[in-house]
């Protein structure tokens, strides 16, 4: 039986965090590995000792296994817990960590190797007797054969990635002349993710539901399931929300799926926490999706309905023990609901978004947990994943838990970058989304015209609050106090604020008792502040008190009003600009990221909507095409290269 007194989690963010807090309340020591770019990260201060692995491109740092090993044994580590993503589902690295006589906290690498291959997997799946989708999971993999097989399984398909998940490499098709280019995509996009490009074509099966089971074995060969979770919430492939446990599962549904995932992980000896994904369709049949060998991000719910520590779990079969319940001890109590915090703008098409945390201020809720990695001024860079943290809410009904999520995800106020907070509340609030009602199409089919999706245009109420904080910042150059509000009220003061590209006119008065008279966007408001600091305010407009969480400087402001984050900006003294015309010959990098594939050479003749170049970051790759037809008159970058937001990239002329 392994001895394990230090673990060092190859990891970083919330993930890391999350799993120092389990081990050093049992006691063990942590140590923490970390990029250049995560010098100064949570889990970095959180951890007994941290070791720097590289640069902050992951495959220098957090995929750079024997950089990784090296910190284990340079701080005696004597166990690896990987988290997720990274190298958790790297047999390579399971089997280096053995060699190294340190203790991996996960499956076999045999386990690890079957099961990371969707196209492996899929077929020792079949020879285990489960459920599985029609598709082609053969080795050869030229264009041909898979133009050929997805003629054979028909329209739609999905194009998956073997290797990873995430939603990287994957695709949905609905017509063969599509099919290549997609199949192009999903290759690039695997192998820059996952350093494979093999692919699997699988009939696509439209609207079901995605649940899955949470598994747990020992050494000792006992292997349990510990309920379902639904998370069918998803966009671009990606989830984002989980709940538990499914609301549409029975006790016949949860015996016959938990059954069929018993079934996979025996077919590989399964050891420690895994999860077998599964598609159930409107019928109640289900199919295999894949196993994922590692701690799932959403494994908080499972532990809110169990009342377990999983990640404790994975370190007590790490040492030996066996597992502390059998199946027919394993209880649900109570429902537990998960949302994704990422940095991604959704009116944008979800682009990642980067830049400074200038505020962040977690709710504090009774029933709420919140899983994260983020300090106040810490950089979120374009070198990983875009997720900030998870918001878990548990209570005694599916009802009581939405609301308490809904809650946290208004109050908490992140400022310095734009998430998706809009977006989430709007699910939890859709009329279907709490009558259970959903499937993996519910955001495509419900919210093309959300809100949410479409830049923000701030409200009267907005603008007005944001008019007084700079009206306030102006006055309070003139101490003491307050002093500086103006007591004329037969002179307004005309400010103007602006927001990508657009502007607001105001008028402004002070009255004696320290009320302001705010006219904007063609409404009238009476506002006067109550309390300020440099963190928040508390404000009281048309007779209602609240308090906004801001960050304000340079004349820039960051606003949090309930749910998400506003930029507004003072531009009373900045002249008036002109309009920039939508088709321009002018290509800008939307976000900071690096180059991996470019199209077009200088001289090339183009036309509107073509393809020029292939930016990655986040984990993602995003086209940027043509805005006009023309010549290409400057290239400026090559493929490999690291840009900045708004870098000009080429001009076609």
């Amino acid at each position: 039986m392994p001895t394990l007194r230090k673990i060092l989690i190859a990891n970083r963010g919330e993930i890391a965090c999350r799993i120092q807090r389990t081990a050093q309340a049992l006691g063990y020591r942590t140590v923490a590995v970390f990029s250049d770019a995560d010098a100064d990260a949570l889990h970095v201060r959180m951890a007994d000792e941290a070791v720097n692995i590289g640069p902050a491109a992951v495959a220098q740092s957090y995929l750079n296994s024997p950089a990784i090993i090296d910190a284990a044994l340079r701080s005696g580590a004597d166990a690896i817990h990987p988290g997720y993503g990274f190298l958790s589902e790297n047999a390579e690295f399971a089997t280096a960590c053995a060699r190294a006589d340190i203790s991996f906290i996960g499956p076999s690498p045999a386990a690890i190797e079957l099961m990371g291959s969707k196209r492996l997997s899929k077929i020792a799946m079949l020879a285990a007797g489960v459920p599985c989708i029609n598709g082609y999971q053969g080795a050869e993999q030229d264009d041909a054969t898979l133009s050929r097989e997805a003629e054979r399984i028909g329209y739609p398909l999905m194009i998956k990635a073997s290797t990873g998940g995430g939603g990287r490499g994957m695709r949905l098709v609905h017509s063969a002349d599509e099919l290549l280019a997609q199949i192009r995509t999903a290759r690039s996009e695997a192998l820059h993710a996952f350093g494979s490009d093999e692919l699997i074509l699988e009939q696509a099966l439209i609207e079901p539901r995605h649940v899955e089971i949470q598994l747990f074995g020992d050494r000792h060969g006992n292997l349990i399931y510990l309920g379902e979770r639904d998370c069918s919430i998803q966009r671009r492939h990606q989830k984002v929300i989980e709940e538990a446990p499914c609301p549409v599962m029975t006790a016949e549904l949860r015996q016959a799926m938990g059954e069929a995932a018993l079934k996979a992980g025996r077919a590989v000896n399964y050891v420690g926490a895994g999860t077998v994904e599964f598609l159930l369709d409107a019928r109640g049949q289900f199919y295999f999706l894949e196993m994922n060998t590692r701690l799932q991000v959403e494994h908080p719910v499972t532990e809110m309905i169990t009342g377990l520590d999983l990640v404790a779990w994975q370190l007590d079969v790490a040492a030996g023990l066996p597992l502390p319940l059998r199946q027919e001890q394993v209880e649900l109590k109570g429902h537990a609901m998960e949302v994704r915090l990422y940095a991604e703008d959704p009116a944008q098409g979800f682009l990642p978004q980067t830049g400074r945390i200038m505020r962040w201020e977690p709710a504090l809720v009774d029933g709420v947990r919140i899983d994260h990695g983020l300090l106040e001024g810490q950089q979120v860079s374009p070198f990983y994943d875009p997720l900030l943290g998870k918001i878990i809410a548990y209570g005694a009904t599916r009802e009581e838990a939405r609301r308490k999520l809904l809650r946290a995800v208004q109050d908490s106020a992140l400022l310095g970058l734009q998430t998706n907070q809009r977006l989430l509340a709007g699910l939890l609030e859709h009329t279907q989304f709490i009558a259970g009602s959903f499937n993996t199409g519910f955001i495509a089919q419900h919210f093309a015209d959300h809100p949410s999706l479409h830049p923000h245009a701030p409200t009267a109420e907005e603008l007005a609050i944001a008019m007084a904080l700079f009206y306030q910042q102006s006055a309070s150059a003139h101490p003491p106090g307050l002093a500086g509000w103006r007591n004329n009220a037969n002179a307004p003061l005309l400010q103007q604020i602006g927001l990508n590209g657009d502007r607001w006119s105001a008028e402004v008065t002070a009255l004696p008792d320290g009320q302001l008279i705010i006219h904007v966007a063609g409404e009238t408001l009476q506002l006067k502040l109550l309390d300020i600091n440099t963190r928040s305010a508390s404000l009281e407009i048309n007779g209602i008190r609240r308090r906004y969480a801001y960050h304000l400087a340079a004349g820039q402001l960051w606003l949090f009003t309930s749910p998400g984050s506003l930029l507004l900006q003072d531009q009373t003294l900045a002249p008036v600009s002109g309009q920039v015309g939508t088709g321009t010959g002018t290509l800008q990098a939307p976000m900071d990221g690096a180059i991996v594939d470019v199209l077009v050479s200088e001289g090339a003749s183009v036309s509107k909507g073509q393809l020029l170049l292939v930016l990655e970051a986040m984990k993602m790759e995003h086209p940027l095409k043509a805005g006009i037809d023309g010549v290409v008159k400057r290239l400026q970058v090559s493929p490999g290269d690291q840009v900045k937001n708004r870098q000009i990239l080429l001009e076609v002329e």
